[in-house]
């Protein structure tokens, strides 16, 4: 390629990457607020999480775009093709991610008006803390190209499965003990889902991280430890 054309397509990765970042952050933030809006019962921040879930919707459209042009037009070698297919793959976790954000915030709405004890909320709270610091790390990881910190939220996985199986014995049982709660804890436990598969879309782009930085798929199985679809509950005599 002449020198006019490999910086027209440095440019194009470039504005490619700076894309995927600028989406990440986006991603981030609707996940923040859909859990503050759970947690304060703000039902205007929920209505806001769902409007801005459009403008991550398009940016990853943009980038799609954008990935598949600069395929077309450049043809490029395998190490430049490997980061703009892990920019694509990137950017269909963080519109999944958004799509799990607007799904938590359309529960604030749902739960308006129903009895809802703090103390049931605080341990989607704490869940949501952990996966929002695993996706602030990854998402650093894929800015500045490091593998450590990619390999680290791969390796914490596990982690958010843990806790989401202990919210759900504890939301069941919580159920059982008060009727009353029996409507908020449905729907906490929809939320408590959102925010684990928002954990796994974390550790896809540690994953893809990885690719791009190795140029080498991880082959281990990966640690889940989600056992709620095991877990029963024995209702009272």
């Amino acid at each position: 390629m002449t020198e006019h054309i490999v910086s027209s397509f440095d440019t194009d990765l470039k504005e490619i990457g700076r894309s995927v970042v600028e989406m990440g952050g986006q991603a981030e933030r609707l996940v923040a607020d859909s859990v503050e809006a759970l947690v304060k019962r703000d039902t205007e921040l929920a209505q806001k999480v769902i409007v801005l879930d459009g403008p991550v919707d398009l940016l990853q459209r943009e980038i799609e775009e954008k990935a598949v042009l600069t395929i077309a037009r450049r043809q490029p070698l395998a190490s430049d093709l490997r980061e703009i297919v892990a920019a694509m793959r990137i950017a269909n976790d963080l519109e999944r991610i958004g799509d799990l954000a607007k799904n938590t915030a359309k529960r604030v709405l749902a739960l308006t008006g129903e009895f809802h004890p703090q103390k049931l909320v605080r341990g989607v709270e704490h869940m949501s803390n952990i996966v929002l610091e695993q996706l602030k790390v990854v998402l650093d990881s894929y800015a500045s190209r490091d593998d450590a910190k990619a390999l680290e939220v791969w390796q914490r996985d596990g982690e958010v499965d843990i806790l989401y199986t202990s919210l759900f014995r504890e939301l069941l049982t919580y159920m059982m003990e008060d009727p009353r709660n029996i409507s908020l804890c449905t729907h906490l436990l929809f939320c408590a889902k959102n925010i684990e598969r928002i954990g796994d879309h974390a550790t896809n782009i540690a994953e893809t991280v990885h690719y791009l930085a190795t140029g080498q798929l991880l082959t281990e199985e990966r640690p889940k430890q989600d056992t709620s679809s095991l877990t029963s509950v024995a209702f009272p005599a």
